[in-house]
């Protein structure tokens, strides 16, 4: 609109780098291309890592049998690798960020404080391994980056006749991964052809050893930081020596590598079996309730698919009824007016979504420790930590207001979990501050005895709603977090909404501290046999407490 066309293709051809299946702006790049004054090169990705760039032209370089050219563009990749590596590192070094957690509640004595703090910067820079390995447009980062550089400099040495050099690249590689029999053996050859006289005393390069040095005495920290206090650490990188990780954490991050194998495949079985009964006509009266044992995040015992993504008119989306009995709602809703308070799971916003209405929370860890306290029922914080089947995120949340006649705004706006949604672009940019992690979404549901609040799914431009569900006790609404599945709550116009909002992720590097300490809390809390035991106990009748609504509590 500025009459600048060779910016407006260097910004089209940046975002296409990032998006490449975005059909719009592909037109756009035609569009460009045909004007006149447009240079081919004035299509440049402004946002391209300097350390990325050359390592692709040595790549390409390498590929095309030219050695001279890697080896040239692969050094200096190398050189911008450690210049990017430094500047990500020193932007680690900040203040403490409380994640999920209200600073004001955070109350962390000083020797937990510093722990916490300096195990975040750690990690952070441990980080720095995936943030330079990652490429726009590409789903996941390269897998051991920084020693590729020297697989693929070595051989090109090797081409370019330059044994010296070859060998020390083929050493510095062994420093990550000493049993590699293929470099072993590339070694031995460039050794034998040079002499062992001269091969013997050229070691690895300095720089990497002190590198590697420095990497695994950070994580010796963070491995000990997670066994002793439970502050979770994913090892970035696949050349961690087995020794620096603790006998029982390797064990347990064993089981954890298993189980997340185990429900991604059966979360994919379950996608699977889902698209075929929607496309299969004939399967439409299929007893859901035995596909939903099957297999799948949402097996409770009485549970019943009752809308599946087809009446749901969408994809990946189901409502399952039964999940809690009357009376567990009820008791879950004692547990909310007992131990919920303002804005809590919401760093203290009372009204995150709309001005209308209050919101309530309880996180599963609170509840907790309320019970152990003795301030709740025990069994019925032990309910709410069970029912949520090992979620990462979750939070009981409640809508409280008097009757409002003729609202237009919704309690909680259309959006998607894991990405920005652009409304009027039809697009869904998946990008902090959007929790790009998340994977499914549930809503479990307390309670039916309130006017409107009704959940609704729509289209990307966030108007054309596709389906909407009626809360009630005991009804789940599960569907996947991405751009497939934009949804909202409609107004609660009367009474109280209680629910318990759940997100599911399958990478392990977003696993939810909270989660972790009420894991440890409920094995200290309880024995196997107490948990089974609570597990199978109906709740006890009790009267339900009462609920203090504020007149004009908006």
């Amino acid at each position: 609109q500025m009459n600048r066309p060779a910016q407006a293709a260097a910004a089209a051809h940046t975002f296409f780098v990032a998006n490449p299946g975005h059909q719009e702006m592909r037109q756009n790049l035609e569009y460009y291309q045909a004007m006149a004054g447009v240079r081919e090169d004035d299509f440049t990705d402004l946002e391209a890592k300097p350390h990325l760039s050359e390592f692709r032209l040595g790549v390409r370089f390498y590929t095309e049998e030219q050695p001279a050219a890697a080896i040239l563009h692969l050094e200096k990749a190398l050189k911008e690798y450690f210049v990017a590596d430094a500047e990500c590192r020193a932007l680690c070094e900040g203040p403490y960020d409380y994640e999920g957690y209200n600073y004001l509640e955070y109350n962390a004595d000083l020797f937990q404080a510093i722990t916490d703090h300096y195990m975040q910067v750690l990690s952070c820079k441990q980080g720095c391994v995936t943030e330079l390995a990652s490429q726009p447009g590409r789903e996941k980062p390269f897998e051991d980056f920084l020693p590729s550089h020297f697989n693929y400099l070595q051989f090109a040495y090797y081409n370019n006749e330059n044994y010296e050099k070859a060998i020390e690249c083929a050493k510095t590689y062994l420093l990550f991964f000493p049993n590699d029999e293929v470099m072993n053996q590339n070694l031995a050859y460039y050794t034998a052809v040079l002499g062992e006289n001269l091969a013997g005393p050229i070691q690895p390069r300095e720089e990497i050893q002190a590198y590697r040095q420095r990497s695994l005495m950070e994580k010796e920290l963070l491995f000990f930081s997670y066994d002793v206090f439970g502050i979770p650490f994913v090892d970035p990188d696949t050349w961690t020596p087995e020794e620096v990780i603790p006998k029982r954490l390797r064990e347990k991050q064993k089981v954890e590598r298993e189980t997340a194998a185990r429900i991604s495949e059966e979360i994919g079985n379950l996608m699977k079996e889902i698209e075929t009964l929607v496309e299969e006509k004939a399967k439409e009266s299929a007893d859901m309730s035995k596909f939903i044992r099957e297999g799948g995040p949402l097996v409770y015992e009485g549970a019943s698919v009752t809308m599946n993504s087809k009446t749901l008119n969408g994809s990946q989306r189901v409502v399952v009824d039964g999940v809690l009995s009357a009376e567990e709602c009820r008791e879950l809703q004692r547990l909310t007016n007992a131990a919920a308070s303002a804005g809590d799971g919401y760093r203290g916003k009372t009204s995150p979504h709309t001005p209308s209405e209050t919101f309530y929370g309880v996180t599963v860890l609170k509840a907790l420790k309320l019970g152990q306290e003795g301030k709740v029922p025990l069994r019925s914080a032990y309910l709410y930590y069970n029912v949520t089947e090992k979620v990462r995120h979750m939070m009981e949340s409640c809508s409280t207001l008097e009757k409002q006649e003729g609202r237009s705004d919704n309690s909680h706006e259309v959006h998607v979990d894991n990405c920005i949604l652009n409304a009027e672009a039809l697009v869904c940019v998946k990008e902090p501050p959007a929790y790009t992690f998340r994977d499914y979404s549930a809503i479990l549901y307390l309670n039916g005895d309130f006017e409107g609040g009704a959940f609704y799914f729509t289209e990307l431009d966030a108007k054309t709603e596709t389906a909407e569900v009626q809360p009630q006790c005991g009804r789940a609404v599960g569907f996947s977090s991405g751009l497939e599945n934009p949804h909202g709550v409609k107004a609660v116009t009367k009474g109280q909404r209680c629910a318990i909002a759940l997100w599911f992720t399958l990478d392990p590097r977003h696993s939810e501290r909270e989660r972790v300490q009420a894991d440890d809390l409920v094995k200290m809390l309880f024995s196997a046999e107490e948990r089974d035991l609570l597990q199978q106990m109906e709740p006890e009748q009790e009267p339900p407490a009462a609920v203090t609504v504020g007149k004009d509590e908006l």
